[in-house]
């Protein structure tokens, strides 16, 4: 079978694993605890029959533009389901989902200025739309591997079973970030041909989604019961927070630095 020929089947079968893991989800009721990946989910379908059949019967140009629309669309989702997944590992940690929720925002933000700056200083870019996108992706594909990899090294400190499906949906999501990242590196030092990297993309793309399959078929939604060291550690978090109406997390930050400095002092003394 050509490289052409391969490319096509592994984009074909896309629309058929994420049928799967959408109807393995809702069928365990994990689309109320994962709305925004369920949604993920769903989309994909609909913007693979969209995108085959711009690819298959309309012009380039027509193509180019739905092509960079629709990852401007997952990217978005891509950044969100990031923070659902984030949420649902700091669940029994209330104290850190407002601090976590206000650091994705500011994320964003940063990624937007990240995205503007480059385009500003890159005055050969043909496309500013297309760019934008592109440098936006590459910066949500570098947080989804840092997500991973904090997963790894802080799950047994989080009480955070790599059986749980939030484990999952990030470990799919790093292992494509990583490729996609790897293949743009080699690609742009024309290393390997086009062709070849969009099958090594699409093949690890493959193997996420039956990841993804995976966990879904070996999960449910259950009643989550808080276990007693998030609790002491969540309770901690609480205690150390200053007790002032100012909504400002400069103050806390202070409080904290303070409290560390005076134990540290203790301590040598």
């Amino acid at each position: 079978m050509s490289s052409p020929h391969v490319q096509l089947a592994l984009w074909i079968l896309q629309p058929a694993l994420w049928a799967g893991v959408g109807v393995v989800m809702f069928r365990r009721r994990l689309h109320k605890d994962f709305p925004i990946f369920f949604a993920y989910a769903i989309a994909q379908i609909a913007i693979f029959a969209v995108e085959f059949s711009v690819h298959r019967w309309s012009s380039y140009a027509a193509y180019f533009y739905t092509y960079w629309a629709i990852i401007s669309v997952n990217v978005v989702f891509e950044f969100k389901i990031i923070h659902e997944v984030f949420v649902d590992v700091f669940r029994p940690y209330d104290a850190l989902k407002d601090l976590g929720t206000a650091l994705f925002k500011w994320a964003a933000l940063v990624m937007m200025l990240v995205s503007i700056v480059l385009i500003s200083t890159s005055p050969g870019w043909e496309d500013p739309f297309a760019q934008t996108i592109l440098v936006l992706q590459r910066c949500v594909r570098v947080v989804q591997c840092g997500m991973v990899l904090f997963l790894l090294a802080f799950c047994k400190h989080l009480g955070v079973s790599w059986r749980r499906q939030s484990f999952g949906i990030a470990l799919g999501f790093g292992m494509f970030a990583a490729m996609d990242l790897i293949t743009s590196a080699l690609y742009s030092g024309a290393h390997y041909s086009g062709v070849v990297m969009d099958i090594a993309r699409l093949g690890v793309y493959g193997v996420s989604l039956l990841l993804w399959l995976c966990y879904s078929l070996l999960n449910s939604r259950v009643i989550r019961v808080p276990v007693l060291i998030p609790q002491r550690s969540d309770d901690a978090l609480t205690d150390i927070q200053p007790r002032t109406d100012s909504e400002s997390l400069i103050p806390m930050f202070e409080h904290m630095v303070d409290r560390a400095f005076s134990k540290a002092q203790d301590h040598r003394a």
